[in-house]
């Protein structure tokens, strides 16, 4: 039999808007995974660690965390054929900054939309800008960077979606390096600024590219995710590299788990980040037809022994075990209340 644990983004609603995203929400499968437990738990955010719960909760399930920091830029490297030489290495996006009345705020990288051709020409016009400063920058895809650069070994960085939707004066890098990263993000924007993939984005009325953002440090040494098999659906292209399987039809994957396994499903996350609850209880649903009922159904004829769920916002996470005898408590009401 197999144990499967569900990583999910975003899938605990926020608690201003918690009953009435609860009562919109038909999910009875759900409610019989997080109602009839072994074991529960509700993790407040750890305020010292710039990343989201869920983040914090993968970096250490896989053994990639430095001094308490998700550390994913080594193995990330190493999931694009890319091999750290030495050194310390951050993941670096391209986003987009804008300003809004009283601050400055990122852009949903996921809905930056950068093509290929697009991103590798702005990657070469910075590159030189880089190493001058006395780094080196792989390129892994549209989205997905890295830059060596052993003396911010200390920067600390946060996530990009940590830092999403928040005044990013608070979430700027932090440290003795600091002003070193300032000083290159500044010379990269204005080489950027008036650079005719840009130009080009305008025309189309699509935000422009005009600042990286580095994150999730590790050293070369590190990278060696634990012994797990992961498989991811709907997260960021570096997490994907990581994974054993992309599943391209959940309902079937669901039906067919064999041996232990972590799944990330960032499907709601996109949602949450944009304050689009309709939809965010639409996926959800989804997630019932396509996740939920099989694996509970998975988990009652005995195909699966035991399902653990991550469920998380960025101020908590929620922690579920059950089995099959945990789902035999006929006496304990299935509800979705521990969403709240």
């Amino acid at each position: 039999m197999s144990q499967i644990t569900l990583v999910l983004p975003s899938a605990l609603p926020v608690p201003e808007f918690a009953p009435d995203l609860v009562r919109a929400l038909q999910a009875p499968a759900l409610a019989s995974l997080l109602s009839r437990t072994s074991a529960q738990r509700r993790v407040p955010a750890d305020e010292s660690v710039r990343a989201l719960p869920h983040e914090t909760w993968l970096a250490r399930a896989l053994g990639l965390q430095q001094a308490g920091q998700p550390a994913f830029a080594g193995a990330a490297m190493r999931g694009y054929g890319l091999a750290p030489d030495g050194g310390t290495w951050f993941i670096v996006n391209p986003v987009h900054i804008e300003i809004a009345r009283t601050h400055l705020m990122m852009g949903d990288p996921r809905h930056l939309g950068l093509a290929e051709n697009d991103s590798r020409a702005l990657f070469d016009a910075a590159r030189p800008y880089v190493e001058e400063a006395g780094h080196a920058l792989l390129y892994g895809d549209a989205q997905t960077w890295f830059l060596r650069a052993d003396d911010w070994a200390g920067l600390d960085t946060a996530t990009p979606d940590a830092a999403l939707g928040m005044d990013l004066t608070d979430w700027m890098p932090l440290g003795e390096r600091a002003a070193a990263f300032r000083r290159l993000q500044n010379e990269i924007q204005i080489l950027w600024h008036t650079h005719p993939v840009n130009a080009a984005r305008e025309a189309r009325r699509m935000p422009v590219v005009n600042a990286f953002w580095p994150w999730g440090a590790a050293d070369s040494g590190a990278g060696s995710t634990a012994r797990v098999k992961l498989a991811s659906a709907d997260t960021a292209a570096w997490l994907s590299r990581l994974a054993d399987t992309v599943p391209s039809n959940l309902a079937q994957f669901a039906s067919s788990i064999d041996g232990d396994t972590l799944l990330v499903c960032g499907s709601a996350a996109p949602y949450a980040a944009a304050a689009d609850w309709g939809g965010w209880v639409a996926v959800m649903t989804q997630l019932e037809a396509q996740l939920f009922a099989p694996i509970l159904e998975s988990l009652k004829n005995g195909r699966i022994r035991e399902v653990k769920l991550v469920l998380s916002h960025r101020d908590a996470l929620l922690e579920a075990t059950t089995n099959a005898m945990a789902q035999r408590k006929f006496w304990r009401r299935n509800t979705l209340e521990s969403l709240l």
